[in-house]
């Protein structure tokens, strides 16, 4: 079972750091820029625009093995000695998350290429441009911390003491233009400052990527399906720090079964859609695990541009992470985001894109991947994870609309004394609402909305949300016409290398500048197409 921490940091020993990996100092990355040019950096930025993904690199001697055809069936409890959890850019994001969020399971974390805790804070364009890029100002490490404890203080985080001597291991490569190499050492700092025990490589020439010895892409790729492979075995420098010690990985096909789960039972509300994941995860369980050993959980969290719908098993094949767990005992857990109105890529929630709680317990992904982790570790928790307070209305619906308004309705709560609504995250009644309805004005045309509802108590305190709605305004968008530079001084769009894309779409508007005009539109919010 998963328990707690507690008896678990002894397993992976403090053997393994001292070798490839090399010192979190900047030495080694001064290359990562060069011959590319401000315009270059920033359209490398937005052609990978919304984090990361791995990259591939040609295989290398011998191994070539590849994952099981998968099947289909459930998740299953297993003895989970230890979890740890690792992604690459929004996954690498998003794995801090779980790590900080739910430190008291989360023994370690091996992530590529990813910034600090709730770096983004809940904004799209501090995102890109101060935690992909480095335009605009971000917060300090110090800062974040800061954020970190007061979460951890009001219970929506585990305590920040847990992270103290947990195994972290970091990556990011010289090539790598995509997360630069500052916010990647923001991390670093984040956790060593709360005392987790860090390696840090820097030193390699990769993209932006996850690295393995059987990638498809060459190492200073930065393409789909965002796996490549250095000529080393970066895996095994993550898993030997995490874990303590490491047998060599197999060298023929893995033994063990992948089997393909509906994301559903685990996603709050019962629609992975809706809050932007598949409708199907993987694990890949060695049969050492299948007929009762003590094993450990890995969880691994793709990027952006390399989900299931869209690379297939890329990722499950080419991570070289099952070749390891057949020799060692460690099941894989795969779970799948895809895309959705304000995320096109299928990147994980590191910015808010769907919740304002995306770096907390509540977050809706977070629940669902940890919902996943127990199934898998003690097979008791196969719904969301209950918020303390009163339970989450149900019946939420959307009575109606016009042009500017959305109307609302859902069921009463016993034991309610108003509630709240929120739009895309944000709470947007003033006054508390004590009837079971509500209408919200001001809306735009032609838009996409996402609704739900918490009931509160009588000491105000606001207890779990509604499964979310979607409310679409009548009648046809605004169009904006302007010039592509009022655009983007009005937050519209963005300019990259001379030219103008619009925001949340990325379509590509022209030149940018004051004599070139475009017109566009808002779908949903943030997000803008041509009209």
């Amino acid at each position: 079972m998963i328990g707690s921490k507690t008896g678990r940091t002894g397993s992976t020993g403090s053997t393994g750091r001292t070798g490839s990996t090399g010192s979190t100092g900047s030495t080694g990355r001064t290359g990562s820029t060069a011959g590319t040019g401000r315009a270059g950096r920033i359209g490398k930025l937005l052609v990978a625009a919304l984090a990361a993904i791995g990259i591939a690199a040609p295989a290398v001697d011998g191994a070539t093995a590849a994952v099981p055809a998968p099947t289909p069936g459930t998740l299953q409890q297993y003895d989970i000695s230890a979890t740890y959890v690792s992604g690459l850019s929004s996954g690498g994001f998003m794995a801090n998350q779980m790590h900080v969020a739910y430190s008291d399971v989360f023994a370690g974390a091996g992530i590529f290429s990813a910034g600090p805790y709730d770096c983004a804070q809940n904004n799209l364009n501090t995102a890109l441009y101060a935690c992909m890029d480095t335009f605009m100002a971000r917060k300090t490490p110090a800062q974040l911390e800061q954020l970190t404890r007061d979460r951890a203080a009001a219970g929506k985080v585990d305590p920040v003491a847990n992270l103290s001597g947990d195994k972290v291991w970091l990556f990011h490569g010289t090539n790598d233009t995509t997360v630069k190499a500052p916010v990647n050492d923001d991390l670093a700092t984040y956790y060593r400052d709360f005392g987790a025990d860090v390696i840090y490589d820097n030193t390699s020439a990769s993209g932006h990527a996850w690295v393995s010895p059987i990638g498809p892409n060459a190492c200073t790729s930065t393409s789909s399906p965002y796996v490549n492979n250095c000529g080393g075995d970066p895996v095994k420098d993550m898993l030997t720090h995490l874990l303590g010690s490491v047998n060599p990985a197999t060298s023929s096909a893995p033994t063990g079964k992948l089997v393909r789960f509906d994301q559903s039972a685990y996603t709050p509300g019962g629609s992975p859609s809706a809050v932007s994941m598949g409708a199907e995860g993987f694990a890949y369980v060695p049969r050492s695990c299948q007929d009762g050993a003590s094993c450990r959980l890995m969880v691994t969290l793709h990027g952006c541009y390399q989900y299931y719908g869209l690379v297939g098993n890329a990722l499950m094949d080419k991570a070289y992470l099952n070749e390891y767990a057949d020799t060692n005992d460690m099941i894989v857990l795969y779970p799948q985001a895809t895309t959705m109105t304000g995320n096109p890529r299928g990147c994980w929630d590191w910015w808010g894109y769907k919740s304002a709680d995306y770096a907390q317990k509540s977050g809706p992904q977070m629940t669902a991947v940890m919902n996943m982790a127990k199934a898998l570790g003690a097979g008791t928790t196969d719904t969301p994870t209950p918020t303390p307070g009163l339970p989450a209305p149900t019946g939420l619906a959307v009575t109606g609309t016009t042009a500017s308004s959305a109307t609302l309705s859902w069921s009463a709560v016993q034991g309610a004394a108003s509630y709240d609504v929120y739009r895309d995250g944000t709470k947007v009644n003033a006054a508390p609402v004590t009837s079971t309805g509500y209408t919200d004005s001001g809306l735009t045309a032609g838009t996409a909305y996402g609704y739900t509802v918490a009931a509160v108590d009588a000491s105000g305190a606001p207890g779990a949300k509604a499964a979310p709605v979607t409310a679409t305004t009548t009648g046809a968008a605004l169009c904006v016409t302007a010039s592509n530079y009022a655009h983007t001084q009005a937050g519209r769009a963005h300019q990259s290398g001379g030219y103008t894309y619009a925001n949340g779409s990325n379509q590509n508007l022209g030149l940018w500048n004051v004599l070139a005009s475009s017109t566009i539109k808002e779908t949903s919010p943030g997000y803008w197409v041509t009209c």
